[in-house]
């Protein structure tokens, strides 16, 4: 049965602790990290590039290369034929969850992050695992130690210091979605906002921080395009020398307002699901040119996948479809047109990461993350005998024919894994239902849920 890992100490630079520290301090800490861990001067003994794209509310189903016929996604297909695709990878049902787990390798029992930021079941402000900052080792933490440079644009949605919180978690660049609370001292948001005035938008004229500085938007000015634009300059920028950008891009996430035309400059498209769908691929398919033209196919990993279920189908239950997320990787070693039913979780990026880039894991504390690299060079079939998710109380568990959703429904899965075809055995005596039965009892022993936490009768004041 698969074990969490603890690996031996790492002593990682001091940078994202400090907190009174200026910018300029911070970079001349930067400057010295990458100088102490440089990379070799040979080309061939340089590690990998990371390129990793994380999309909201988007699962599986939608793209079709898992078979949807209604969405037409042929960049994100031609990267899965030209790596492998995971017919399997888990996230958690909502954002805030995920992209901890994402970025530090561990499930929501350890790090605090059960519920939506803000929310119930998160971290308070005075609560030890509140600021990401101090209380969690990131992979982008991890990496400089192998001196990366490493960039994060999009959505961010998480706790912090304004304005360091994302400098604090291991990030030397960013550029953010930013929400009113994000913004410097003074500084007032004089961009539009999402229906009803209390958000941001993230898409039209939205509210953008730049290494914390607030960067003004026009009407016209189109938030996946900013976030993307930037990210390819971050690689151009960067191309000769080891890097990750975490590119977190707000699309699919609601509302599905009107896109782009990129056959029609100048002009938008309807604000339907599809096109929003469609938008984000032809992204992607910006993304991936701009890595080849830049000579970086060869030594550059790009990993897709989703943050949480689809809105409206999935999203914020512990059910299959809300966390079961598309993920295709491509790079070094991937055989294209690779199908694999290997099983993977969020929690498994961080330490395969590490594991392809050379770097070691933090000793001091348990990763619940196992290393996917073997499955992606080919070299086992699969990495892990289990996936986990969890939101607020639930749990859901699988293995590679058994799954366990939060409601306590067993079903039998047989070989699938798109939902289709499931036996409900719930109440079943047979002994292999009652062996996975016990199996699933047993990690859940040391998987616990959280503490019951009242819902509020009112959501708290803000932005959403």
């Amino acid at each position: 049965m698969f074990r969490p890992i603890t690996l031996t100490p790492l002593r990682y630079p001091p940078m994202r602790h400090l907190k009174s520290s200026s910018l300029a301090s911070r970079t001349i800490v930067s400057v010295l990290i990458a100088l102490c861990f440089a990379a070799p001067s040979r080309a061939a003994d340089r590690p990998p590039n990371f390129v990793l794209v994380l999309a909201d509310d988007i699962g599986a189903q939608e793209l079709s290369c898992y078979g949807n016929k209604q969405n037409n996604t042929p960049h994100l297909d031609a990267l899965a034929a030209d790596g492998m695709r995971f017919t399997t990878c888990w996230a958690t049902p909502l954002c805030s969850p995920t992209r901890v787990e994402l970025m530090t390798g561990r499930y929501g029992f350890r790090t605090g992050w059960n519920g939506l930021f803000g929310r119930v079941y998160a971290p308070k402000p005075g609560d030890p695992n509140y600021d990401l900052g101090t209380a969690q080792v990131t992979f982008a933490d991890i990496l400089k130690s192998r001196g990366y440079t490493t960039g994060l644009s999009g959505k961010w949605q998480l706790s912090g210091t304004v304005p360091t919180l994302i400098h604090d978690c291991g990030f030397d660049e960013y550029i953010m979605w930013a929400y009113t609370y994000n913004l410097p001292p003074g500084v007032k948001h004089t961009g539009a906002f999402q229906k009803g005035g209390k958000t941001t938008s993230r898409y039209w004229n939205p509210c953008i921080m730049e290494n914390g500085q607030y960067k003004p938007t026009k009407p016209d000015d189109y938030g996946p395009d900013i976030f993307n634009d930037w990210t390819i300059e971050f690689v151009k920028r960067h191309k000769d020398q080891p890097f990750i950008i975490y590119n977190t891009t707000p699309l699919t996430h609601p509302p599905h307002v009107e896109t782009p035309d990129p056959q029609h400059p100048g002009q938008r498209k309807p604000g339907t699901w599809k096109n929003n769908v469609e938008y984000l691929d032809y992204l992607m398919g910006k993304l991936v040119k701009a890595i080849d033209d830049a000579g970086l196919r060869d030594n550059t990993y790009i990993f897709f996948v989703g943050d949480n279920g689809t809105a409206g189908d999935g999203k914020g239950h512990t059910v299959e479809k809300g966390v079961h997320v598309p993920f295709i990787a491509r790079g070094p070693g991937i055989k294209p047109g690779s199908v694999t039913d290997a099983l993977v979780d969020c929690s498994d990026f961080t330490p395969t990461m590490a594991d392809l880039a050379g770097a070691k894991l933090p000793g001091d504390r348990t990763l619940d993350g196992v290393s996917f690299a073997p499955v992606l060079r080919g070299e086992k079939p699969t990495a892990r005998q289990w996936i986990f998710s969890y939101l607020h109380e639930g749990r859901l568990i699988r293995d590679n024919r058994f799954l366990l959703d939060g409601a306590g429904k067993l079903y039998d899965c047989g070989t699938r894994r798109d939902g289709t075809g499931y036996k409900d055995v719930t109440d079943s005596k047979d002994p292999d239902v009652v062996a996975a039965r016990e199996r699933f009892a047993e990690i859940y022993q040391t998987h616990p849920a959280p503490k019951h936490e009242e819902k509020p009768t009112t959501q708290p004041k803000g932005e959403e």
